[in-house]
């Protein structure tokens, strides 16, 4: 018989055993919470280094957990980026914390020096966030990739002007994705998408660090030119600014007339085959109509080629800035899925190219129709910039800044902020198989560059900062 002292010692032994194993015996349960903490545990993905300024740059990303079934589903979490520069050793500190939980998370890291390299992490709950399966942001030399970027160095002299360029509203549209029959689009539960996202890019605008002093769009703005998308999205842009004013715009290959023959498009803006001529502060902005009766590709009628002619050979060196909905260049005609026949025609391409090369004041030529970030070659040696700017209506979601100096100019595309539009954004980069952010997002030099040229003549927006 054990002595009382070892009988305490054996009962406590055999107790706390006996406790152990009842712990590790029932192992469903365990199985359980682990299925569990893998479902709660946040994943943290899709990160994207949209805009990157000389003083400023915004990281977005995307929180999900697993539901029952195994599937990712959008989750809320914090928002949280680190930075530090990337010549020193120093660990990255919290530059950016909002305690608002969200699934879609939108980081504007601010005070950065112009010109200098940032290391950068960004967190949500704890977990750090790693670009998509995407080769636009896994690409080798990429911010998300190597996790630097490197603020922009402005061009010389005062701010001038803030001019936001977008296009391919799409106000009416029923469903969006759809593609010659092949895809057959995502539809929001409210069917208002265009509606909500022309309204967050508006908002956008009139905030003190977007501040833009006028807003460009480059064709389809509505979905099918009936007179009521015609007149709805004049109504919000109305609500902006006045046309020919503030806003600006030139008609898509979804403006032209409806079903029933009738131009409703253009008995709320302006008539078909019409160039457009505006004058800001010394700037000129030129529009084309670019649009053909039926079809998706461009062309341009010979009178309002020839009234092109005769406006640049008048003013060769103005500074002037030229919109119309189709891309022009070789390059943009064999990078977008469509082909050649789905940008504007060659022959007309060619004759834009030589017009440009004799009026020198050209130096921006904005287009949409492709729905990406595009900063495309010349087919020859001038000196000017062929931009297309991804959809307004979904992903990306935004539009780009165009900030004139008195020494050149800068250029960032934003995404638009609101939840709502975030949450779309979201979504729609599902399109296409899943393959449209490489598509429609652009290189971080696509979306972010600066060019020197002299607008020294101009003269300063009085909101201008």
């Amino acid at each position: 018989m054990l002595e009382p002292r070892l009988r305490t010692m054996w009962l406590a032994n055999a107790a706390s055993g006996a406790a152990a194993v009842a712990v590790r015996t029932p192992r469903p349960v365990f199985a359980a919470e682990v299925r569990r903490a893998q479902r709660e545990t946040v994943v943290a993905s899709d990160l994207e280094v949209v805009t990157v300024t000389d003083h400023s740059a915004v990281i977005t990303w995307t929180t999900r957990t697993r539901n029952r079934a195994g599937r990712l589903r959008p989750a809320p979490a914090d928002t949280e980026v680190r930075i530090a520069p990337a010549d020193g050793r120093g660990e990255a500190r919290t530059w950016v914390f909002e305690g608002l939980r969200t699934p879609y998370h939108y980081a504007e890291v601010r005070d950065l020096e112009p010109g200098r390299a940032y290391r950068f992490e960004a967190y949500s709950d704890g977990q750090r966030a790693v670009p998509a399966r995407t080769l636009v942001t896994r690409r080798s030399g990429t911010p998300e990739s190597t996790g630097v970027f490197t603020t922009a160095t402005p061009p010389p002299g005062r701010l001038l002007r803030t001019i936001a360029l977008a296009n391919d509203l799409h106000y009416g549209e029923p469903a969006s994705g759809l593609f010659a029959g092949l895809f057959e689009g995502l539809r929001h539960n409210t069917d208002q998408y265009p509606e909500f996202m022309l309204r967050a890019m508006l908002e956008d605008l009139r905030l003190p660090d977007r501040a833009a002093d006028h807003l460009v769009v480059a064709g389809d703005l509505t979905d099918s030119g009936t007179a009521e998308q015609s007149r709805g999205v004049r109504g919000s842009l109305d609500e902006w600014g006045s046309l020919g004013r503030d806003y600006f715009v030139c008609r898509g290959n979804h403006d032209v007339r409806s079903q029933e023959g009738t131009d409703h498009w253009g008995e709320v803006f302006h008539a078909r085959e019409r160039l457009v001529e505006y004058f800001v502060g010394g700037l000129r902005l030129i529009g084309l109509d670019t649009t053909r009766p039926r079809g998706a590709g461009g062309t341009i009628s010979p009178p309002q080629l020839a009234y092109l002619r005769e406006l640049l050979r008048g003013e060769p060196d103005r500074p002037t800035l030229i919109f119309g909905h189709h891309p022009v260049t070789r390059h943009a005609a064999v990078s977008n899925p469509g082909g050649p026949g789905f940008v504007l025609d060659r022959f007309n391409a060619a004759a834009l190219h030589a017009l440009y090369a004799t009026a020198p004041g050209v130096f921006l030529h904005h287009s949409g129709h492709t729905h990406r970030n595009r900063l495309s070659r010349p087919d020859s040696g001038i000196g000017v910039e062929f931009l297309e700017v991804g959809a307004v209506k979904e992903y990306p979601g935004g539009y780009t800044l165009l900030r004139v100096h008195e020494g050149g100019y800068m250029v960032n595309f934003y995404k638009t902020r609101s939840e709502a539009a975030r949450r779309w954004s979201t979504r729609t980069r599902s399109q296409y198989l899943g393959l449209h952010p490489d598509h429609a997002l652009g290189s971080c030099v696509d979306r972010n560059h600066v060019v020197r040229r002299d607008f020294s003549g101009l003269r300063a927006e009085p909101s201008a900062r």
